[in-house]
């Protein structure tokens, strides 16, 4: 339940901090002191939207933070799914700045909108005039009939058995469809890993032989080269070699008077080692290359091949052709398997299908049980609401096809005299008999299940006299089983709750501010008396007053 509402900067609200109790919790003021303020500032933590428009102070940011007790609410789940942190005490937070961004928080940890607006329509259910659409909604009236029947369990197993269904059923679908697309290629594909699995590709294979294919095409050239530059080292008249041993000879005759000369007699003989160590690498190469044209046809072959298949499947190199074979390969597995894949999903779908089938048909025997326990209940409480010719009526049938709430299609009927029968809900009744049709629903539901903390907004207009009294019954019963919080402008709902607060305009500063109070035995008795007989209070309707609110606690 809500605990507290701060509000800060918001509209004609300066600050305010709210606290709030279980049970029946009324709220008056007078027509603009802004009860619908408090409202839409409350509407921000369920996840509205908003701009600046709302800032009272246009330079301050608004700040909106509710405190709820949500440990009766089975809430861990969500927490734990959304990464929240989970608290018994559980705060919802929205901040508006001067700029116009947007913030939202659970219990300090940044959360998006929809995350927070999905996390407080679990905690308040504010009855506005668009709630009472959903009545021609089928899951809302199916979720109103399941409350009566009392099958939160059945309807949980039912939610977690389509849940499965649907995401097998997905799957499936999703891999037949591959399954049947890829097929058509399969033998296009099985042809394309035959030519390369042929083509025997190996890693590295291409650089080599483009290095031994450029040594074949020359082959004469580059023996010519080598043997003349062998020949320049070893040549019987005048070489290389000879001449550096003449340079070697010509040093030794001068070491023993320059000693000097030893250290560039030294590096004579290194060089004249090296130099002879280079002519028969030099020779070795020479003897190693000979011109080969069936090599060379070869290599040119092998080498056409690799750049075709490179070329044909549209990759750069050899290893990104043989990555390509094994993707082929890979994809032709894949449709391989998909067919076991699917075998096995049809199996686990027909598993799943009966599972359905035994519970959804479970859930429409339960509901159908009670229809006509609920069409009674509902038909007197809307008589005793002020329509005594009103008739309730569902019409239940069987869909074919599961949907997210079974296999149960529900239409609420309506009429409030007696010569017409009844018709769509939502068509037909006036927006007054939403409210008290909507309001009998509500007052049933609190019994058979643990529903949020309600706010009703002035549901009570247009009633009075013995009317109102009603109103303010089920109000205050409703607020036996959870907090209850109503608006309101009658002294007869005034009078039955447990709290009551007094919404009022500050105009004492420089700017009007909007304030609420938590109203005294004394005060609360002069604000019921102020709804009875208008501004001026008479000593009469205080004395009603006080009758009023004694007969209300007996």
């Amino acid at each position: 339940m809500l605990v507290k509402l701060f509000v800060q900067n918001y509209a004609l609200i300066k600050d305010l901090d709210f606290q709030l109790e279980n049970g029946l919790t009324i709220i008056t003021g007078e027509t603009g002191a802004g009860k619908s303020i408090l409202l839409g500032a409350l509407s921000l933590i369920l996840g509205t939207r908003a701009d600046t428009s709302v800032l009272l102070e246009k330079n301050e940011k608004c700040i909106v933070e509710g405190t709820f007790r949500i440990e009766d609410y089975d809430l861990s789940e969500f927490f734990t799914s959304n990464e929240l942190d989970y608290e018994p005490a559980t705060i919802l937070r929205r901040e508006i700045n001067p700029a116009g961004k947007s913030r939202a928080f659970i219990n300090d940890t940044p959360v998006t909108i929809n995350l927070l607006k999905e996390l407080g329509s679990k905690l308040i259910d504010i009855h506005s005039q668009h709630q009472t659409l959903m009545l021609s909604d089928n899951s809302f009236q199916l979720n109103v009939i399941d409350s009566f029947a009392g099958t939160t369990k059945l309807t949980g197993e039912y939610t977690t058995a389509y849940s499965n269904y649907r995401k097998l059923k997905k799957e499936y679908f999703e891999i037949k469809e591959k399954a049947d697309r890829n097929t058509a290629d399969l033998e296009y594909y099985q042809f394309q890993l035959n030519q390369l699995e042929e083509a025997r590709l190996v890693r590295g294979e291409q650089e080599e032989l483009e290095k031994e294919q450029e040594i074949l095409s020359h082959a004469e050239e580059i023996k010519a080269a080598l043997e003349n530059s062998a020949g320049l080292f070893t040549s019987d008249s005048i070489s290389i070699l000879s001449m550096m041993k003449e340079v070697k000879v010509n040093l030794g005759k001068i070491r023993s008077f320059m000693p000097d000369i030893e250290n560039i007699l030294a590096r004579a003989d290194s060089s004249y080692i090296e130099l002879n160590d280079l002519a028969g690498e030099v020779e070795k190469l020479a003897a190693s290359i000979e011109a080969d044209p069936k090599r060379l046809i070869h290599i040119n072959d092998r080498l056409d091949n690799i750049y075709t298949l490179i070329q044909k499947h549209r990759v750069g190199n050899l290893d990104e052709l043989i990555d390509k074979k094994e993707e082929i390969k890979s994809l032709i597995r894949s449709i391989v398997t998909s067919d076991d894949r699917m075998a096995e999903l049809e199996s686990l779908l027909e598993g799943e299908t009966d599972r359905l089938r035994k519970i959804s048909g479970e859930l429409s025997a339960r509901r159908s049980e009670i229809i006509s326990d609920m069409e009674r209940k509902i038909t007197e409480s809307l008589k005793q609401l002020g329509m005594p010719n009103a008739r309730f009526k569902i019409s239940f049938i069987q869909v074919k096809e599961f949907t997210p709430a079974g296999i149960d299609h529900a239409e609420f009927l309506f009429s409030a005299n007696k010569q017409v029968a009844p018709e769509n809900l939502a068509r037909i009744a006036s927006g007054g008999e939403l409210s008290r049709v909507m309001l009998s629903l509500k007052s049933f539901l609190t019994k058979n299940r643990n529903l949020p903390t309600i706010i009703f907004d002035e549901i009570d207009a247009g009633v009075s006299g013995e009317i109102a009294d009603k109103v303010g019954q089920i109000l205050a019963g409703m607020g036996k089983y959870m907090q209850v919080v109503n608006i309101t402008h009658l002294p007869q709902v005034a009078s039955r709750g447990r709290k009551h607060y007094h919404v009022y305009k500050d105009e004492s500063g420089d700017t009007t501010i909007t304030r609420i109070k938590l109203l005294s035995s004394d005060e609360r008795v002069m604000e019921v008396a102020r709804l009875l007989s208008g501004s001026e209070v008479t000593a009469t309707a205080i004395r009603n007053a006080k009758e009023l609110i004694k007969s209300a606690e007996n």
